[in-house]
């Protein structure tokens, strides 16, 4: 089951028994995240990051991309672009001009008054260019405050534009972690986020938060396929019975 932050689909919590809660929980400790690393890299390869450092690129693409797939959100990025040259025309443009333009990304009339709104609080000449240099505290605090944009999307600016490193958690990195138990039972959706940067090497945010995703989608699915899974020695969810996998 899915719910809603910040105007955005975000992962609801990974269930866990009582017997694992009662269990207790630790912080798990870095040689532990690198050990999942590496069997990652194993399966996976070594993705590398190629940040393009357009951050506002960035944002308006992570607010199609929700509730949508990849193809369509491209689609639909695309043809924004080639109907308007300029941020400040879809700022200053017609809402049903935008929303028609984003047609097949779907929401999009929602999701094209929120990237209005989101421009129009960038200042009279769009730029975001400042966010690469900036404190990181004051980045994040900057991006949560537009309107709809949460944890997820501020990180995702960060990364993807300046390789600064941060873990966007989504529904994959959030239902892998849970289960590998990297965060706490209940953890907050913030607070996924603050374990993730803080049990993770600076250098090895974009791989392993590409590797988590690619794990979620192939392996670690709702019911997942335990049996192929080369993270079963190092899953607490695996050892302890917690999840119902494919037969």
């Amino acid at each position: 089951m899915l719910r809603l932050e910040g105007g955005a689909v975000t992962p609801a919590r990974v269930p866990l028994s009582s017997a694992a809660q009662k269990a207790g929980w630790k912080r798990p400790r870095r040689s532990r995240v690198r050990a999942i690393r590496d069997r990652l890299r194993e399966m996976y390869g070594r993705p590398r990051n190629e940040p393009h450092r357009d951050p506002v690129h960035e944002l308006v693409l992570t607010i199609l991309s929700q509730n949508t797939s990849d193809t369509n959100r491209d689609v639909a990025y695309a043809r924004l672009r080639e109907r308007f040259d300029r941020w400040e025309e879809i700022r200053d443009a017609p809402t049903r001009e935008v929303a028609d333009a984003i047609r097949p990304g779907g929401l999009a009339d929602t999701k094209g008054p929120r990237i209005q709104a989101v421009l129009r609080e960038l200042g009279e000449t769009i730029d975001l260019d400042w966010l690469r240099d900036a404190p990181r505290e004051r980045s994040i605090d900057y991006l949560t405050a537009l309107p709809g944009v949460g944890r997820k999307t501020a990180a995702c600016v960060l990364i993807f534009s300046f390789d600064l490193p941060e873990i966007p958690v989504d529904v994959h990195v959030h239902r892998v972690g849970g289960r590998l138990g990297l965060f706490r039972p209940g953890a907050s959706f913030e607070e996924e986020h603050d374990e993730m940067r803080a049990i993770t090497d600076p250098e090895d945010s974009y791989e392993l938060h590409i590797n988590l995703i690619t794990h979620g989608r192939r392996v670690c699915r709702p019911r997942p396929r335990c049996r192929e899974c080369g993270l079963r020695r190092l899953c607490p969810a695996y050892r302890e019975g917690w999840v119902e996998p494919v037969a």
